[in-house]
């Protein structure tokens, strides 16, 4: 998978951390850079759409039934069950978008960041973290879209989540919105100037400049 011009990017977070916005942000402030095109991969998931969410766009919503029929066919880069709802990303799709050299970022969790690290140990893992456990309370209260009971769960979970942190090669702590942004970006702009991935992005230079050795 070295061959590949793109980089692929792990989102990883507890529920409330803010990643959802930052990886919106950062798509919408280099949305016109065809230098370093990049997109978020639209998983599929057997959850309900939430209000304003569009099938396709924010995600592939199928059934449970449909769901396994597609694990049974290896359709799937990594998938996992979470809050008994299962999530997936397809392999093919992914890997067409890498060589294309357009960077992909994925929203998965931590159990799917192992899965997909064994096939591509060159994935850029990050982890975002929220600056307190009340915080994260308040942010999942103000979301107005899940019940107390529900909340409650994704509380208890989130600590196992966090747990996982150490897995992942970069942890941001989203404080401060702009901070973490700007942080994300530097994790981005450093993945793409690896020596490996400017050999491929600029071979007749490196001729070039090496020829005059």
């Amino acid at each position: 998978m070295s061959s590949l011009l793109g980089n692929l990017f792990i989102l990883a977070a507890p529920s409330g951390a803010g990643k959802s916005s930052l990886i919106k942000a950062l798509m919408e402030k280099y949305s016109g850079d065809t230098g370093h095109p990049m997109q978020v991969s639209v998983s599929h998931t057997t959850r309900d759409p939430r209000p304003g969410e569009v099938d396709g766009e924010h995600y592939h919503f199928v059934s449970r039934k449909q769901f396994e029929s597609l694990i049974e066919q290896g359709v799937f880069f990594e998938w996992a069950e979470v809050f008994g709802n299962y999530y997936g990303t397809s392999r093919v799709t992914i890997e067409n978008t890498l060589h294309r050299g357009i960077d992909v970022f994925l929203d998965i969790d931590w159990q799917g960041a192992r899965q997909v690290k064994k096939l591509m140990p060159d994935t850029c893992g990050i982890f975002i973290l929220p600056p307190s456990i009340d915080v994260l309370e308040q942010r999942l209260n103000h979301r107005g879209q899940d019940s107390e009971a529900v909340i409650a769960g994704r509380m208890k979970q989130a600590v196992d989540e966090m747990s996982h942190f150490n897995e992942f090669d970069y942890v941001i702590v989203n404080d401060h919105f702009t901070t973490a942004l700007h942080d994300l970006e530097a994790v981005v702009k450093a993945q793409r100037l690896r020596t490996g991935k400017q050999q491929m992005r600029y071979p007749k230079l490196l001729d070039e400049l090496l020829g005059m050795a």
